[in-house]
Formats: C-alpha cells, sequence, structure tokens
C-alpha cells in the first residue's frame, strides 16, 4: 500500500513542480481552475482533517508537500489567469468568480466528509481527478497555444492517478473507485495523444 501511495505521491509532486516551472516561464497557469479550486481545496481540509485525527499516516506528509506546491500553482492562476478571462465579459468580474469557485470548492469538499466520512476523502479525489482529466482536454482545445502544458505534467498526471486506482479500485476493491480511475486513464490518455500531436503540429508550423 505504502508503495502505491509513494508513487502517487511522488508523480503528483512532479506534476506540480512543472505546473510551477513551465507556469512562470511561459506567463501562464497551466491547471484548468475549476480542477485548480478543487485541488486545493482538498488538500487544505486533508491536511487539517489528517494531522488532527490521524498524525502518524504517511498520505498527512504527501498532501502537505502537495498543498505547498499547489500553493504556487493557485498564484500562477492569480497573477496570470486574468488574460484568459473570457473576452466578453468584464475583467472587473475575475476576482468574485475566483471566490467563487474557491468557496463552491471548499464546501462541496467538506459535504464530502459529512455525507461519507472517511471514504468521503478518497471520492472526492477521484471525481475532482476526473474532471480535472476532461477538463485538461478542454484547455487544449481552447486555448490557442499550449503554453503551460506538457508531456511530463500529462503522463505524471496519469500515472500519479493510477497507481491509488489499483490499489483501492483492484487491491481494496472499491467498484466506484475503480470506475472513476478507469474514466480518468481513458481521458489522461487520450489528453497525452492530444497534447503530443498538437505539439508536433506547433513544431511543424
Amino acid at each position: 500500500m505504502v508503495l502505491f501511495l509513494l508513487l502517487s505521491g511522488i508523480c503528483w509532486s512532479i506534476v506540480y513542480i512543472e505546473l510551477i516551472y513551465v507556469g512562470f516561464k511561459n506567463e501562464t497557469y497551466g491547471m484548468p481552475f475549476i480542477a485548480l479550486a478543487l485541488n486545493f481545496s482538498w488538500e487544505v481540509l486533508y491536511c487539517y482533517l489528517g494531522f488532527t485525527y490521524t498524525p502518524e499516516n504517511i498520505q498527512n506528509y504527501i498532501t502537505l508537500i502537495w498543498l505547498i506546491l499547489d500553493t504556487a500553482v493557485v498564484l500562477t492562476y492569480l497573477i496570470y489567469g486574468k488574460k484568459y478571462f473570457p473576452k466578453h465579459t468584464s475583467k472587473k468580474y475575475f476576482v468574485p468568480w475566483t471566490i467563487l469557485i474557491f468557496f463552491m470548492s471548499f464546501v462541496l469538499q467538506y459535504y464530502f466528509v459529512v455525507e461519507f466520512k472517511d471514504l468521503g476523502k478518497l471520492y472526492s479525489a477521484f471525481l475532482q481527478n476526473l474532471v480535472m482529466s476532461i477538463l485538461f482536454i478542454h484547455m487544449l482545445i481552447t486555448r490557442i497555444d499550449t503554453k503551460g502544458q506538457n508531456l511530463t505534467i500529462a503522463i505524471n498526471k496519469w500515472i500519479g492517478t493510477l497507481s491509488p486506482t489499483i490499489l483501492y479500485g483492484i487491491i481494496v476493491g472499491n467498484k466506484l473507485i475503480l470506475a472513476l480511475g478507469i474514466f480518468c486513464s481513458v481521458f489522461d490518455i487520450l489528453y497525452i495523444y492530444f497534447l503530443s500531436t498538437t505539439r508536433k503540429l506547433h513544431n511543424q508550423s
């Protein structure tokens, strides 16, 4: 079990580090905002709950590392996100929209705990991962370039989700997690393919 968690922790840490690097380098943000808000709120909530009730759990330290790194990813959105705000919408709505999405994310994460108890952590993690996988493809399609996106991020995101899918979906036997994890892999692999193809086309032009 520990090996699967460590593999996931390492892969997701690589994702965050790469998002920070290419985000500041290309003056953009690389994780879709709604997925980022859900992800960040998950890390804040479960860092607090983890260190409060099960401080000996290794996952707490992995989550803390993710939270520290993800804070920098959030910073890239706050600095560069406004230029991606819809052109037909006033930029003055960027801050209220950002606050609303973060508020929604924290509320949803909280009620996953209330309704599903210990399983809420896993269900919300895999559900937001599926949302993220789909939104990465949407971001690739809607942006005019691939700034903030690369195969290092895409592949490590896939492996970082596949590892706990095997652990909780196959070894532990949770069917909902298995279904969510399978669809995450489907969309992650599609994203890897689309991103690879798009970058090749950009390099040729």
